[in-house]
């Protein structure tokens, strides 16, 4: 807690002076051009990996960037957040990002006793679809770095499920990406819809 609050000292004394002029403006206006889905894990900080200054990401951050088809009438933070980027902010693009040696996806590809997790086994049913788009002759690493790929596109199939995101493809308002960042490299690469990375084009 004390480095917490070291920061906080640091930040009010060094970073935000430095940028008073932003967060002025910050302070009356909220216009992000992206809402970018990804982990919880604390190794992937998306602000980071995309160098993006505060406003310019609005950012849901799940175990396994997961993010849950549309189910009418079932509360849902993370469809509230999706709707409220989407049909509020009117961002243009929506990110997806799944990384390597995700713990998720660990426990999706190995199995998990939902005797002694059962809120993340609960969750890790969202899933499914993943790891039954992954191929079965995929083994260790492999099969966790596979899984990663198809969860990634199993979840962007769940997004165009939300009525919001389903009106703004529809209206070509908004545009769907796919990336898998590998923690060790730091490479960042974009997934096709059959699964295959390129790197990003900049």
């Amino acid at each position: 807690m004390q480095d917490l609050e070291r920061g906080v000292a640091r930040f009010q004394r060094d970073v935000f002076p430095a940028k008073t002029e932003l967060f002025t403006r910050l302070a009356t206006a909220h216009q992000p051009a992206t809402l970018f889905i990804s982990c919880s894990d604390a190794r992937v900080v998306p602000e980071l990996i995309t160098q993006s200054e505060p406003g310019e990401l609005f950012v849901i951050r799940t175990a396994g960037n997961l993010v849950p088809a549309y189910a009418p009438g079932s509360p849902d933070g993370v469809a509230a957040g999706i709707e409220y980027a989407v049909a509020v902010l009117g961002v243009s693009d929506i990110v997806v990002c799944g990384h390597s040696g995700c713990g998720a996806m660990t426990a999706v590809a190995d199995g998990l006793d939902p005797a002694a997790l059962p809120a993340l086994a609960d969750w890790l049913r969202h899933a499914d679809a993943s790891r039954n788009r992954t191929t079965t002759a995929e083994t260790g690493a492999g099969k966790v770095a596979a899984l990663v790929r198809q969860n990634v596109l199993a979840q962007m199939a769940n997004l165009a499920t939300h009525p919001s995101v389903a009106r703004a493809l529809a209206a070509k308002t908004v545009t769907l990406h796919g990336w898998i960042y590998d923690i060790g490299t730091g490479t960042v690469a974009e997934l096709d819809a059959t699964g295959r990375l390129s790197a990003l084009a900049v």
